[in-house]
């Protein structure tokens, strides 16, 4: 098949990157490449992928990008840009599959194009992106991808064809039976306040750091810092001999993805103490792959990633940090390889290629 995939513009896809959507795409791409299919990527220009053709629409990702007086226009302008590109070249192909952030922005010039077109929603469904992405329920070669069923349930106008899960490379994240004592979380300290000003920490930092506090346990926390001032505010002032921020801090994963795979097979359990719909949590599914048994609350896919009890613990958000030491006591029953198990039967990389190479297939074949 000649598939046309169409990228963020936010950040490029290569090798090393490390945040969710740009690395699934990566993996994506590649488990295509692999299986003898010819992918051209349309994004940024500092996208790397081999075997792939890149179509830049802009020589580099909006974070490598130098500051615009209104980055908002840049922004809007390069992401229109992009839509009539693909209205221009994508019936060129015999499937589109967008990914593009915001993902309804080429839904846009969908209609006008000969090719189906597969979106996957890798973001969270609030009540605004289900009413937009509603709009486009009668374009008849559009098709929706959701990333689990809690996802899925989110949209209440919004027709999704199917759901497919994320897969993670297994190859990559290998299995460690040796740990170390102590807690792992890794996520995103998000810019977003709410009304009082205070910052709405969707990934949930602040129940790991209370846990640790409170068990006086070790804890390791890394990830990108959207608002300095969150970490300088809920995270910085409780950072001691035991509980540490690996690496810089920084907009962006300041770490590469060999020390974040060191880490988590390593850990004693991954903290997925999230606060939000989560619609699929790759790190939950990277953990389980590395043996790390996970606790986390049961929100979004949390407890379509982990079985209860036997890969970790879901627990109910009214328990909070009761709930958390509870499942704490008992993390020492999860047996590791049935957590590598769990991710090898259901969220390989192999399985998320395969599915979506069904799914080309099957809708090809329908038209």
């Amino acid at each position: 098949m000649k598939i046309l995939v169409v990228s963020p513009l936010k950040r490029e896809i290569t090798p090393k990157i490390t945040a969710a959507r740009p690395r699934v795409i990566f993996d994506l791409v590649s488990g295509l490449i692999k299986k003898g299919h010819g992918v051209s990527i349309l994004g940024t220009g500092d996208s790397i992928v081999p075997g792939a053709k890149i179509i830049p629409v802009i020589p580099k990702s909006f974070v490598r990008m130098p500051a615009s007086e209104n980055p908002f226009y840049t922004e809007t302008g390069f992401l229109a840009k992009m839509a009539k590109i693909l209205e221009k070249i994508g019936s060129n192909f015999d499937i589109i599959h967008n990914h593009t952030y915001p993902e309804f922005i080429n839904l846009l010039v969908a209609r006008n194009l000969k090719s189906p077109v597969i979106t996957t929603i890798h973001a969270q469904i609030t009540p605004e992106l289900d009413e937009v992405l509603s709009y486009f329920n009668d374009v008849k070669n559009s098709y929706l991808i959701s990333l689990s069923r809690a996802h899925r349930k989110l949209a209440k106008k919004t027709k999704f064809y199917k759901i497919i899960y994320n897969g993670v490379d297994t190859n990559l994240y290998k299995l460690c039976e040796k740990k170390d004592d102590y807690f792992l979380w890794i996520g995103r300290l998000s810019k977003a306040k709410d009304k009082k000003g205070k910052f709405l920490d969707p990934k949930g930092i602040r129940w790991a750091i209370k846990l640790a506090r409170e068990t006086n346990s070790r804890l390791f926390l890394t990830g990108n810092v959207e608002d300095k001032e969150f970490f300088d505010t809920d995270v910085k002032p409780y950072l001691s001999s035991r509980i540490k921020w690996i690496g810089p801090v920084s907009s962006e994963q300041p770490l590469p993805k060999k020390e974040v795979v060191k880490l988590m097979q390593r850990a004693k359990v991954f903290l997925m103490t999230v606060n939000w719909e989560e619609p699929f949590g790759l790190v939950i599914a990277e953990a389980q792959a590395c043996g790390t048994p996970v606790i986390g609350f049961n929100r979004g896919a949390v407890s379509e990633l982990v079985v209860n009890g036997k890969t970790g613990f879901v627990v109910k958000p009214r328990e909070g940090i009761s709930g958390l030491k509870a499942a704490l006591k008992n993390i020492n029953r999860i047996n590791y390889k049935d957590c590598r198990k769990n991710i090898e039967k259901n969220f390989s990389l192999e399985k998320m290629v395969d599915n979506y190479e069904k799914t080309y297939k099957e809708i090809i074949a329908a038209r």
